[in-house]
């Protein structure tokens, strides 16, 4: 599915704190187009975990709109209902974890064949089967771990489980990315290599793509980059991008 445009218009959310409550996100406003990466950099609890998460409809703002544009259909993430919100995210919106949550008892390549069965009846026709197989072997060779397909976990390096943890976040063919801080077990080479394999998938799969991160190191490879503190949202103009 491709992604015209993921837009967060006004979006506050705020939490329990003891008699009050604490302001997470404060009025963001966010767009961003299909193919393109906005990173968000900011300080730890400044609400960065927050915004991903309403974006990713883990969770329900207070107020405001978070619109996903696709070719097929519009859709505002904030009406949705639980259920209708679990379909969208196993069907349009890949997440990648700062950890890569990789089940230890599967292959690399069954971490991701598994996602396409998330959601349906047990039995799949063989043929399902083939092309559910052949894509994810596709995905990995993008990732440069076709090779490593009968790998699990504890047999792969954290860069290869970070790539296979990206592989596996498109299986679906999002609209919608959303990669929490992919570099940050990683040493200096492999992040590198990591923001470069997430820049050229962006831009393969057309998908909407926010990024946080603290590496500042990538920011001017990003199309946008924004910085959070105490849940405000701004560009940051320190950046000079290539991208």
């Amino acid at each position: 599915m491709t992604a015209t445009a993921l837009t967060v218009d006004d979006v506050t959310l705020t939490y329990p704190d003891g008699t009050g409550r604490l302001t997470a996100l404060n009025s963001v406003r966010l767009h961003v187009t299909g193919g393109t990466v906005a990173a968000i950099t900011g300080p730890s609890g400044s609400g960065k975990s927050s915004l991903l998460a309403a974006v990713s409809t883990l969770i329900r703002p207070d107020s405001g709109r978070i619109t996903l544009e696709t070719v097929d259909s519009t859709v505002d993430l904030v009406t949705l209902t639980r259920r209708e919100a679990a379909a969208l995210r196993r069907s349009s919106i890949g997440i990648v974890f700062q950890q890569p949550n990789l089940i230890p008892a599967l292959t690399a390549v069954e971490q991701l064949t598994v996602m396409s069965h998330l959601g349906r009846h047990l039995f799949t026709p063989p043929a399902r089967r083939r092309e559910t197989n052949t894509k994810a072997m596709e995905l990995l060779d993008a990732v440069g771990l076709a090779d490593q397909h009968g790998k699990r976990p504890a047999q792969l390096s954290g860069g290869q489980r970070q790539r296979v943890n990206i592989a596996r976040a498109l299986m679906n063919d999002p609209a919608l990315l959303v990669i929490d801080e992919p570099t940050s077990a990683l040493d200096t080479e492999r992040g590198a290599a990591i923001i470069d394999l997430i820049l050229t998938v962006v831009r393969d799969h057309s998908a909407a793509t926010l990024l946080v991160t603290h590496d500042r190191a990538h920011l001017h490879q990003m199309n946008a980059v924004y910085r959070m503190v105490d849940g405000i949202l701004d560009i940051d103009r320190t950046i000079s991008r290539v991208a």
